[in-house]
């Protein structure tokens, strides 16, 4: 069982108070691979900048990890483990890496939100995630693409 810190279940409490609809279920995760990230990158969700996120599919297909769904709701947390807000997910497609579209990566909100910027950070951030797994990195490497709306602040 995951144990969050309080703001997490008061957060998605209080989300739920107001949308009675919704499941008790939830996720709670961060941005990146430190701190500083999760801020830098939570910050950006936060501000509407931010709308879309893409991870290697290796986690889903492989690594254990629950494949995004379109509806799920997630609470984002800052580098303290702390909630910012509330995701919603509201696309999920799998692709190559070297076929993901520039809308995609202008959705990422990060840098100039330029293709080639993109490419040029994640194929870092993917390389060195492929060598932690002891596997490969390849331009054709499968990715989930994310794309979320803010739903509670």
């Amino acid at each position: 069982m995951v144990v969050y810190k309080g703001s997490v279940h008061e957060m998605w409490q209080k989300y739920r108070a107001e949308h009675p609809m919704i499941t008790s279920k939830f996720e709670a995760w961060s941005f990146g691979n430190s701190a500083r990230m999760a801020n830098e990158l939570g910050g950006l969700v936060m501000d509407g900048i931010k709308t879309g996120t893409s991870s290697l599919f290796y986690w889903y297909d492989q690594g254990g990890e629950t494949m995004p769904s379109v509806g799920s709701h997630v609470v984002l947390l800052d580098g303290n483990e702390e909630a910012m807000g509330i995701i919603k997910l509201i696309g999920v497609t799998i692709m190559p890496f070297n076929e993901v579209p520039e809308t995609f990566a202008y959705l990422e909100g990060e840098g100039d939100r330029t293709l080639e910027y993109w490419r040029k950070v994640h194929t870092s951030f993917f390389t060195n995630e492929c060598v932690e797994l002891g596997i490969p990195f390849e331009e054709d490497a499968l990715v989930v693409c994310e794309e979320f709306e803010v739903v509670y602040k």
